[in-house]
């Protein structure tokens, strides 16, 4: 899923038929410019904090590994203090430090992935909007040129002029409200089958966060040993 949904009632691939229909086309390009420009700005608004907060998840991130370094440094140095509960302790806020710096950095990941997207939105969306700015002025000539032949050949014109086929609008609106609430009720179902899973986890975390430490103890204690430590 896209990171901006467009909900407009105009794109380029459109304008050109509904041109040929509007009772005022200038006015329906002018339309068309300032919802495009509205995009332009939100989207430009959304990359700044998606950048804010992309730069946020890497200091947390790298924050967190060099704590991690930092922690396994003093295990080794209580270690070689004889303290062996210092250094478990020391461990266990080694291993609290490596799992934040791995979901900081997915979530860093995630970001950039985001801001990517993002900016080929905001490409198409100025795209979009230079190329119907380019040619309002001939647009506007043309539909000038339409009103005049359409006043010259009044009697002529029937009722399928100003025709619009106004059902298909809200038949669509509805099926993309459809389509967005069966997404929310999906994301719904999703977090609370996450958050069981996380109750689980957490159950069994202690058991497996102690038999790291237990053997990062050990590979510490060897480390020490081929650097001429003896054990009390």
């Amino acid at each position: 899923m896209s990171i901006m949904r467009r909900v407009r009632d105009i794109t380029v691939a459109t304008l050109n038929e509904r041109l040929e229909k509007a009772e005022d086309p200038v006015k329906l390009i002018d339309q068309f410019l300032w919802s495009t420009r509205e995009e332009i700005i939100q989207a430009e608004r959304l990359y700044q904090q998606y950048m804010s907060h992309g730069s946020h998840l890497k200091a947390q991130w790298l924050q967190a590994e060099q704590l991690k370094e930092k922690r396994e440094q003093q295990a080794m140095t209580a270690l070689r203090a004889g303290e062996e509960n210092v250094a478990r302790i020391a461990l266990h806020e080694k291993a609290a430090s490596e799992e934040r710096a791995v979901q900081y950095r997915e979530l860093y990941e995630q970001t950039l992935q985001n801001v990517s997207e993002l900016e080929d939105q905001l490409r198409e969306l100025r795209s979009e909007y230079q190329t119907v700015y380019d040619k309002r002025e001939y647009y506007a000539a043309r539909m000038e040129s339409l009103r005049l032949q359409q006043r010259m050949n009044a009697r002529y014109v029937g009722s399928g002029v100003h025709g619009v086929q106004a059902g298909q609008q809200p038949e669509g609106m509805f099926r993309r409200l459809e389509d967005r609430i069966s997404n929310l009720e999906h994301e719904a179902k999703s977090l609370r089958e996450i958050r069981r899973a996380g109750q689980e986890f957490i159950t069994q975390a202690g058991s497996t966060v102690q038999s790291v430490i237990e053997r990062e103890m050990e590979q510490l204690k060897r480390k020490l040993q081929q650097e001429g430590w003896k054990s009390s």
